[in-house]
């Protein structure tokens, strides 16, 4: 059971909660920050002054003075009316993650909102009730507004309690109306008081969730692709002069000195690597450690700002004793548009280099001595084609990273009669470093799938040979899912295989 305070929640936990489905609730400490914010919000209302988002409208209308009657209205309309997304809905994941990520953030105590918003959150997350939420239609500011909305929808009603306004989600394997689900999984739907509406749909938690998910695959990704780079270099016969400690030492980037290190371990002991005495090999294995090593200090970055996001207070206005209610603009996504755009900038570039040593591999004027596309035999060569059409996989999915890495944090529409003028496009962002992560995903399974054929075709050519420690269990590993075919085949199943191993994290090395 894993507890949550608005203060400690980490990856790896929101991993093992949105994707695994393990068990939350909330700390002790957690408790007590909501309910003193909730007196503080109490407090400001005895006042009568008027303070935005808890007795006014919202955006353009903030001038607008609300009754104190009217508050439960007003938090109920905030949810109808902002649930406008559109598009294929997010995976169920996702959409936990958020719910995970919403409920850290109204725990740290800022927020003003009462224990059983957050409960309600945390229960539907351990009963498995998932609201269904459109992809598309949040800037990532005022944060995840459509979003958020069409998930409070489920969970949240009013005096008319209508099933055609609860949303919809899903609930035993089953999609339904919000009120069946909830009904179903016997947890109580909620009418908001005041500023509740706004606490729960304002900050980019869609981003951050999506963001945090894809830290975490990236984070194995690196490794993996390290994995594709020593079977090249072995299969190719490269040099290890490149992967020298001192050399890496000497630019003195943590990243870079990484990757040479899990190079050599991966590669000790073979008797391939130096084999065919060249001085130095091409840039794409030669330089591999610059690339990956780039690519894993971008992803240390991102992951620091995305783990302070998820612990962040993001909705407005935010709440601190005796009775202060400060508005600003926590909600604004920019520290998560950015770092996502930084690391679909950085995946990318993992899966451009690794295509060109695919590249590399089949070509027979590069590949010292193995045959053609690797078919089986030279004389096979033009009955079979061999590895000629993976590598175009590879070489579209690169191209069409290199159009989703284009910048979104840098593109702004004004919304909400300019008051809103400057907005994040953050959601944007996290959705697109998603797709390219799972197209990096498809290019390294596409490297390692080649690299292993390679490897079989050398030790075919010099019986004896030895790969080195770590390739040796990639090798085996993949082998043992998908057999050496000689003659042509439908690669195409056997490539989603591999991708399905990087994502059970089956290549998981001793040594």
């Amino acid at each position: 059971m894993i507890e949550i305070d608005g203060h400690h929640l980490t990856l790896e936990q929101v991993m093992r909660i949105a994707r695994e489905g393990e068990p939350v609730r909330l700390s002790d400490n957690g408790r007590a920050a909501i309910l003193e914010s909730r007196a503080c919000l109490d407090a400001i209302l005895e006042t009568g002054r008027p303070v935005y988002g808890i007795n006014t409208g919202f955006g353009i209308f903030a001038d607008r003075r609300i009754r104190p009657d009217e508050s439960a209205q007003l938090s109920r309309n905030l949810i109808l009316s902002h649930a406008i997304g559109t598009g294929p809905a997010l995976p169920a994941e996702v959409v936990r993650g958020a719910m995970l990520v919403r409920a850290n953030t109204l725990a740290r105590g800022c927020s003003g909102v009462r224990l059983e918003v957050v409960e309600t959150l945390l229960e539907m997350l351990n009963r498995g009730v998932t609201p269904v939420v459109p992809s598309q239609g949040s800037l990532g500011s005022s944060g995840d507004l459509g979003p958020l909305s069409h998930m409070a929808l489920v969970w949240t009603t009013d005096h008319l309690d209508r099933e055609e306004d609860s949303g919809w989600a899903e609930y035993g394997g089953v999609v339904m109306t919000g009120k069946a689900a909830m009904a179903e999984a016997g947890i109580p739907r909620l009418v908001l008081g005041p500023k509740e509406g706004l606490a729960v749909n304002n900050g980019a938690t869609f981003s951050a969730a999506l963001a945090a998910l894809s830290v975490w695959d990236a984070a194995y990704l690196v490794e993996v692709a390290d994995m594709g780079l020593s079977m090249s270099l072995e299969a190719m016969l490269g040099t290890t002069a490149a992967f020298d400690p001192r050399l890496h030492a000497a630019r003195n980037h943590p990243g870079q000195i990484a990757v040479a290190d899990h190079v050599k371990q991966l590669t000790a002991g073979s008797t391939l690597t130096n084999a065919a005495g060249r001085v130095q090999d091409a840039y794409s294995l030669r330089c591999a450690p610059q690339v990956h090593g780039s690519v894993r200090d971008t992803l240390a970055f991102v992951s620091q700002v995305v783990e302070r996001e998820i612990n962040a207070a993001t909705d407005n206005p935010l709440l601190f004793a005796p009775g202060d209610a400060i508005s600003g603009g926590n909600f604004h996504g920019e520290p998560v548009g950015l770092v996502m755009d930084y690391l679909g900038i950085a995946l990318s570039e993992l899966a451009a280099i690794a295509e060109r040593r695919v590249f590399r591999l089949t070509d027979g004027k590069l590949n010292d001595g193995l045959p053609p596309m690797l078919v089986d035999t030279p004389e096979a060569a033009g009955l079979n084609s061999g590895l000629m059409m993976p590598q175009y996989t590879a070489a579209s999915l690169v191209l069409e990273n290199q159009t989703l890495a284009h910048p979104d944090s840098v593109h702004s529409l004004p919304t909400s009669g300019e008051q809103e003028d400057h907005n994040a496009n953050a959601m944007t962002a996290a959705r697109h470093t998603r797709q390219i992560l799972d197209n990096t995903a498809h290019v390294l399974a596409i490297e390692l799938y080649t690299a292993a054929r390679a490897l079989d075709l050398r030790l075919r050519q010099r019986p004896g040979s030895v790969l080195g420690q770590g390739t040796a269990q990639v090798h085996q590993t993949l082998r043992q899912a998908v057999p050496y075919q000689p003659g042509d085949a439908w690669w195409g199943p056997e490539i989603e295989k591999v991708k399905q191993l990087i994502w059970s994290r089956a290549f998981q090395l001793t040594f």
